[in-house]
């Protein structure tokens, strides 16, 4: 499923937290990973400049380390270029069937990942992207720590707006159920804002009508022999609803569409996704539109 995967690095102590957890992805059949730095031109010329590269090379070989000790045959390699255009050529020209990034840390994970770089990969991808979130040890300057919830084939939570992308990122779903997922919980939230001024009174209708739709994806994976599903049909703000639904049912993944459309014909998943990925304490996973 995913056999080749990218973790974006720039080796800080947050991408040592994300390289430390990925072990866990061998159950959806990664086995060859490409630990990707890439380099501004400015950060070049600036080390170009030092005429010193062995500490990068060091802590790369590092973070390498680390990887093949979870099993993983892995290359290492620094690119030049902006990160957002660089990541996403790799993984197409290379054929990678994942990207994995961090959310949390310096410089990588804050400012460029889930600043500018994060939402260029996401908004321009074309390769799934696991979004994993990185836990600051406390009293510890910079020191991280893996994110606690990374048994990501133990409880898949699936939040779907029943839009084209939606039905799209669910067939991964339906991949990780085939490859072992024990648990699923499928959510939908209906919208408030949406609903509240003129739509309130149908509410009831709604949630029926959905809840049907979410047990016809039961069905579908009850096909591939999952073990337990759960159905939740919310209601509230949907990047709120579905982070409190992983807090509370222990999610170890979240599987999302980075685009979507609400009922309304608005654009709901693609901002939904995104805030969700900034806030969850579980990995997400997020699937790009087929283009």
């Amino acid at each position: 499923m995913f056999i080749r995967i990218i973790v974006a690095t720039d080796l800080s102590p947050a991408s040592f937290a994300v390289v430390g957890c990925l072990g866990a992805l061998k159950a959806y059949g990664a086995k060859e990973c490409l630990l990707l730095q890439c380099l501004t031109f400015r950060e070049a010329a600036s080390t170009a400049l030092s005429y010193h590269t062995e500490p990068i090379e060091r802590i790369l070989e590092e973070q390498k380390g680390i990887m093949e000790g979870q099993g993983f045959t892995v290359e290492a390699r620094t690119v030049v270029g902006a990160p957002k255009r660089e990541v996403n050529r790799i993984a197409v020209e290379e054929d990678y069937s994942l990207i994995v990034v961090g959310t949390q840390g310096q410089s990588l994970v804050v400012e460029k990942l889930l600043g500018g770089v994060a939402y260029g990969i996401l908004n321009s991808t074309k390769k799934p992207v696991l979004v994993v979130p990185v836990e600051k040890k406390p009293g510890e300057d910079n020191a991280c720590a893996p994110v606690s919830r990374c048994g990501f084939n133990d409880h898949v939570l699936f939040a779907t707006d029943f839009s084209e992308m939606a039905e799209n990122a669910f067939r991964y779903v339906e991949q990780l159920v085939a490859h072992g997922a024990r648990k699923v919980t499928l959510v939908h939230v209906q919208d408030r804002v949406k609903l509240e001024k003129h739509l309130k009174a149908r509410l009831e209708e709604f949630n029926s009508l959905d809840r049907g739709r979410l047990e016809d994806l039961k069905q579908r994976l009850l096909k591939k022999r999952a073990s337990e599903i759960d159905v939740e049909v919310c209601y509230g703000t949907p990047f709120e609803e579905i982070t409190r639904l992983i807090r509370e049912r222990n999610a170890q993944l979240v599987v999302m569409g980075t685009q979507g459309r609400s009922f309304a014909g608005e654009l709901f998943l693609g901002g939904v996704s995104h805030n969700v990925a900034r806030s969850s304490v579980a990995p997400v996973l997020l699937i790009p539109a087929v283009r």
